[in-house]
């Protein structure tokens, strides 16, 4: 399970540097990204 939890967190990874153009965005899309996790963690 820890695996697919791996693969699934590297794959948004790829995703958000793909995504963005500008360390800006790069910087907001790690942001959203960190609350995400928080909010799953509680």
């Amino acid at each position: 399970m820890k695996k697919l939890w791996l693969v699934l967190v590297i794959g948004l990874m790829v995703f958000t540097l793909s995504a963005c153009e500008t360390m800006k965005g790069l910087g907001k899309d790690v942001e959203d990204a960190g609350e995400w996790v928080q909010e799953k963690a509680n």
